[in-house]
């Protein structure tokens, strides 16, 4: 386990993505995936309110309906961290302090909890809602025990970094963690803006698409000169190209050294990079958790890392 600086959370280096759970994923396949996490020893759940609002017939909750279900069942709500989150759910697309607080409401309920471990704020979608009243309902929150810990998703750097200052001048509750577009393939964005706020703040990062929508497994795959035609996916056809084809090859002679699927390699190459405490992966199916275990325990070489960062700069 990993402790998330600031906290007394320790989790899993392995944060199960829950997106596809009530959509691609259905109740017995959602529990199957989370047994087998579990019995790896994972122990850290990633979720929203707005999961998964997108599918036809679908209102948002699915995902926090599905785990709260299996929580209840498995009656092992004290040895999961639960990170949920909020301002994108269709009805509360918001981060004013009464949205969060009415959001955070129906998480508990859909979650069957009292408490949620780390509380994202999702979308920052109202520019002009203070930080401070952002802020303010989430230290209410605290200060009730509905939430342990507070984090940023989707939020502008200045948004971040006026929020830090904002909970030190004025006492309140402070993130302490960060959740940024991040993978081999999505470096620029992060690395240029993101990455020195988490080393200046000791912020704990947990990057999303640790596979760049799959692409990192290495099954979608272009045919040579038809740019990409094969790619069963839009998300993950845009990465193939020269780069990606390089990142692929790096990534091929790795895994066939140690033996692990190519995306345990590109999950594992994240958990080296500074302030990286677990990437957020998610298993279509119960058969693609291996994989994502297997970046836990794999451990790469100097010139294995400088190789993916060399082909994927």
């Amino acid at each position: 386990m990993t402790n998330i600086p600031g906290t007394d959370l320790d989790v899993y280096p392995l944060n199960l993505g829950t997106n596809i759970f009530g959509y691609t994923a259905d109740k017995s396949a959602s529990f199957e995936i989370m047994d087998r996490y579990a019995e790896a020893g994972g122990n850290f759940l990633d979720t929203a309110d707005s999961y998964s609002a997108w599918a036809p017939g679908n209102v948002g909750g699915e995902s926090e309906t599905i785990i709260g279900q299996w929580l209840t069942e498995r009656g092992n709500r004290d040895d999961i961290v639960v990170a949920t989150k909020v301002g994108a759910h269709p009805e509360f697309r918001s981060l004013a302090g009464r949205t969060i607080k009415a959001a955070a409401e129906e998480s508990l309920k859909r979650l069957r909890t009292d408490h949620i471990d780390l509380y994202w704020a999702h979308f920052d979608h109202e520019p002009a809602v203070p930080v401070e009243e952002t802020l303010g309902a989430f230290t209410d929150l605290v200060e009730q025990g509905k939430v342990r810990y507070i984090g940023a998703s989707n939020l502008t750097a200045e948004r971040i970094t006026q929020s830090l200052a904002a909970a030190d001048r004025d006492g309140l509750a402070r993130y302490v963690a960060l959740q940024p577009h991040y993978n081999l393939m999505e470096r620029q964005g992060y690395e240029s803006t993101y990455a020195p706020i988490a080393a200046k703040e000791n912020l704990a990062v947990f990057p999303y698409y640790g596979l760049a929508k799959g692409f990192l497994t290495g099954k979608y795959r272009g045919r040579e000169g038809d740019g990409g035609g094969s790619v069963r996916t839009k998300g993950a056809s845009v990465y193939y190209d020269e780069r990606g084809k390089r990142v692929l090859a790096v990534l091929d002679e790795i895994a066939a050294t140690h033996n692990v699927p190519v995306g345990s390699v590109a999950l594992a190459w994240l958990r080296y990079q500074p302030n990286i405490v677990a990437p957020i992966a998610s298993a279509r199916t119960p058969e693609q958790v291996p994989t994502l275990i297997q970046s836990v325990t794999l451990e790469l070489g100097p010139d294995e890392l400088a190789k993916l960062d060399e082909a994927s700069s």
